[in-house]
């Protein structure tokens, strides 16, 4: 069975040319081509870029609403009280809470993709960094999931916002929807991350920027796509 996953990889694989730098189009197109699993893959792009992780000046971190979406159901939690937390339910968040329901995440519900809290309720959600920050959930204001203004933080987070963070190794992966959308819908996602990340370069950053851009679904190889067509 893993012999022959391995080879229909390899033969997806074929029609990609790693020693070109295709342009966005043509990468999407490719991606879509070679999407043969049975389910709907992610597409998701991943950018090197030209900073030092290590300085706290050379951070790179953001959100950005997709146009189109990513094509993924969001499940969204708030902690919040009184007012801010029936604004948070009637704008669609799927559980509203506040020191309950920093309990019930204590105790080990994580059945969430977005945690959004008012600034209130920071004091109580601090003490949940440990279960929240390794996998990505923590609230933050700089990716706009700390705030006052929940109906749109949540409406946001159910229209499609994704984060980017550089990573230690100095990349970013970001999902920018499924190989079911059509070309022109994942470019024109793709276009609105890169400008993201293009707009969040740290001063600090010196030299080349943009080191390395890619595209890649769930099961299909990468392909790399030509920076210079990204920063236009």
């Amino acid at each position: 069975m893993a012999n022959k996953r391995g080879k229909r990889y390899l033969e997806l694989s074929e029609k990609i040319d790693r020693s070109t730098l295709y342009a966005p189009e043509e990468a999407f197109n490719l991606a879509k081509e070679v999407s043969k699993a049975n389910f709907d893959e992610t597409v998701e792009a991943a950018c090197r870029l030209g900073v030092n992780p290590k300085y706290n000046d050379q951070q790179v971190r953001g959100a950005i609403v997709l146009p189109h979406g990513t094509g993924k159901s969001m499940k969204v939690v708030v902690f919040a009280k009184g007012e801010k937390a029936q604004e948070a339910e009637n704008a669609g968040a799927d559980v509203v809470g506040a020191e309950d329901l920093v309990s019930k995440v204590e105790e080990g519900f994580l059945d969430f993709d977005v945690a959004i809290a008012t600034p209130d309720m920071m004091g109580l959600v601090g003490k949940l960094g440990r279960v929240l920050g390794p996998k990505g959930l923590m609230p933050n204001p700089k990716a706009g999931t700390v705030t006052n203004d929940v109906a749109k933080a949540v409406t946001d987070a159910k229209a499609g916002k994704v984060e980017f963070r550089v990573d230690r190794a100095g990349n970013v992966h970001v999902p920018i929807g499924k190989a079911s959308f059509e070309t022109e819908k994942l470019k024109e996602n793709f276009e609105a991350l890169m400008d993201a990340i293009i707009k969040a370069r740290p001063a600090a950053a010196k030299g080349q920027y943009l080191k390395s851009v890619s595209v890649s679904t769930t099961m299909g190889p990468g392909i790399k796509i030509n920076p210079q067509q990204v920063t236009g």
